[in-house]
This record gives structure tokens, sequence and C-alpha cells, in this order.
């Protein structure tokens, strides 16, 4: 008997350059940027796996992997510190021949199979590092043992506009999946993928290494494992997932996720002793809120100095608003200062940048519009009286 086996070990891809949040990964992978104030992206994935029951989750990076191996550590913020399981952290590494970069979302499984196999799980379960969501995956791996499934994917009903964006799985009256499609221009159903999955892990391991031995593989789930087991007649369902759920790979997706915190109707609801969602917390004094200052519906996180205007805001750790500033309908990220005077509007002000005195930076949007999200980068200074239009990116 292996004394380290579990039932079901989870791969969390978190490799992501995040090229579509610019300057916000420059220096830092997707799933390490801030969030919520108090939070980062793989924060979510984390907290799903303990408040589901997985203490085993192997991390996958690749780029940028300092931020983000700093961050996760031990795994104790996630109670994940463990001597049988926890967190492990697994970069690409030098073998005796064959070896390379993350490839492709399967080649990163694949490149992992040892470390897999030291658990003997029977079922494997993959995520995305750079969701938005919280969800209870020990009842997705109910379903999926219920219906001796060999693969169960996550989806989200979306609207039939939004479905071209995504992998679209259309199925059966009993959720058996019939046929993928990858960003459908006429899409036939709008049972969108999350890009979560669970397999038998039996079955996954032998469609990884005949992937592998493939070159003309792309190395990916959605492109080459999914069809291939439909092809092969492998029994693939669907689970219905019908909570808040949100990929945030984009400036504006980031942006609206962060502003949803603030609406008790978007279903984002971090209060709830049911589902916590953990993070690793600097030691920071509580908020300090100025005689002059005025907060409205807004997120202030520990370590703030507010002196000035804050509306509709997210407001992280460590920032500093000084007085006479205006802050609204915007992200200020840790440590960022927005000087006397400044005004930020329809923007996100990354970790560490500094907005001058008198500046401004982004401008109001007509509600319901697509917005135009100004954005600065980490660590990046406006100057005093600059004007920084809406939608533009400073770096």
């Amino acid at each position: 008997m292996n004394s380290r086996k579990k039932e079901c070990v989870a791969m969390l891809l978190a490799g992501g350059q995040g090229t579509r949040l610019y300057s916000l990964t420059k220096n830092v992978a997707k799933p390490a940027v801030s969030f919520g104030g108090k939070y980062r992206i793989i924060d979510f994935p984390l907290s799903n796996c303990i408040n589901s029951g997985i203490d085993t989750i192997g991390v996958l990076t690749q780029y940028q992997p300092f931020a983000l191996n700093q961050y996760i550590g031990n795994g104790q913020p996630w109670d994940l510190d463990r001597l049988n399981g926890g967190v492990y952290v697994l970069p690409p590494y030098m073998k005796a021949k064959n070896s390379d970069w993350y490839k492709g979302t399967a080649n990163a499984i694949y490149q992992n199979i040892e470390f897999i196999d030291k658990f003997s799980p029977e079922y494997v379960l993959v995520l995305s590092g750079d969701h938005i969501y919280k969800m209870d995956y020990s009842e997705m791996l109910s379903s999926h043992k219920k219906r001796g499934a060999d693969c169960t994917i996550a989806v989200i009903n979306v609207t039939l506009e939004e479905a071209s964006r995504f992998g679209i799985m259309n199925t059966k009256e009993d959720g058996e999946i019939y046929e993928f499609e990858e960003k459908p221009k006429k899409p036939k159903s709008t049972n969108a993928s999350m890009g979560i999955y669970i397999f038998t892990w039996e079955k996954l391991r032998r469609y990884l290494i005949e992937d592998e031995a493939n070159k003309e593989s792309s190395n990916d789930f959605g492109k080459n494992i999914i069809p291939a087991m439909l092809k092969d007649g492998c029994k693939l369902y669907a689970y219905n997932f019908s909570g808040y759920w949100k990929d945030v790979g984009t400036i504006n997706s980031l942006w609206e996720a962060n502003m949803d915190l603030l609406d008790p109707e978007s279903g984002l609801n971090l209060d709830d002793d049911n589902h916590k969602i953990y993070a690793r917390n600097s030691a920071e004094p509580p908020h300090y809120t100025g005689a002059d200052a005025l907060i409205s519906n807004s997120l202030v996180t520990e370590g703030c100095e507010i002196d000035g205007e804050v509306v509709h805001s997210v407001i992280s750790t460590g920032a500093e608003v000084y007085k006479g500033a205006r802050i609204e309908h915007s992200i200020i990220m840790p440590g960022a200062k927005v000087r006397e005077g400044a005004q930020v509007s329809y923007a996100i002000v990354g970790d560490g940048a500094e907005i001058g005195a008198g500046a401004k930076v982004g401008s109001r949007q007509k509600k319901g519009e697509h917005c135009a999200i100004a954005v600065i980068a980490p660590g990046y200074k406006v100057e005093e009286n600059a004007a920084v239009e809406a939608g533009a990116m400073v770096e």
C-alpha cells in the first residue's frame, strides 16, 4: 500500500505570460497579479482546492516564476504545508533527454507524470491559474465517479453572442459530450468550457503519452486530448456550474472582476465563512482614514492611508491617497501613491506606481459602454499635472 496515495491530485497551470495584461505581467506571471485589494489571482484555485478537500496540488510555473514561487512558499496560508501532500511548485526542468519548456497544457502535465504517479491517484483535476471563482470540486468529482466518466469538463452557460469566444461543449440530454467546438462562428450550444477538467488518471496517462509521441500535436487539452478522447468513444461529460466565474486574462476583465466585488448582486462574495479565500498577507497596520477623507462603496485594505476621496474603487494593501485626490471606478494596487489633487478615473494603477500631484489619469465613462481603462505600469511615476488619456497604457 502506498502511504502517500491520494484519491485526487490537482494540477494547476500557472505558467501563463498574460500578454493581454500588458505591463501588469511584465515582471510577474498572470496568476501572481494582485486582485481585490489583498489577494492574488492564484489564491482562488488554491483556496477552492483546500475547501474541496483536495490537499495535493502541483503548481506548474514557467513565465517569470520568482514572485509566484515566493508567494506560494510552503503553502501555509492555504493549509497546504503538509508532510503527505501539500503544494509543490513544478517548473520545467532538465532531464536526461527531451528537455523542453512546457509546450502546451497537455505537455505540461505529461512532463509531470512521475510527480502524479508518486501519489497513485485515481483522478486528476486540471485547473487554470487565471480565473476568479469559488467552486467545490468535490461535487464535480462525485458527478465524475457517479457517471463512470473518463473525463468531466466544467461548463458555464454563456450568451449566444459570447459563445464564439469559448470552447463549446455540445451535449446530449444526460450531459454526455458528443462534440467539442473551439471558438465556433455558429455555436450549437452555450455550454462554455471553464478550463477545469477531472480525468480518470489511468486513462489520461495513456492519452498524454500518445499525444506526446505525435509530432503534429499542439500538446493541448482543448485542441488535442479532448478531441482524441471523443474520437475514441471515451465517456466525456459536462458538469454545469452556475456560480460566478470570470477569466481575468484581459485588462477589462480584470477591472470588471474587481468592480464586481463592489456589487452585491454580482455573485462574487468574499465574505463567506463556508468558502473562504485564503491569501498570504503582509503584516500591515489597520488602514487609516484622515479627517478629510470621503469613502463610498469601496474596498480599502490594511496598511492604506486615505486622506482624499475614494468612490467605487478597490484600494490595495499599503496604498496612499493624499489630500484633495479623487479616485473613482479604479483599482489602486499595493503600495501605489496618489498624490495631492490628482484625479484617477476608470484606471488600474500598478503596484508601487505613483500619480503625481494634480495629475489626471483616465476619464469618466458612460455607464453600460465598453470601458476604456487607463493602465499605469507597476513602479511607474506619472509626473505632476500630467494627463493620461482613457484607455492609455503607460509604462
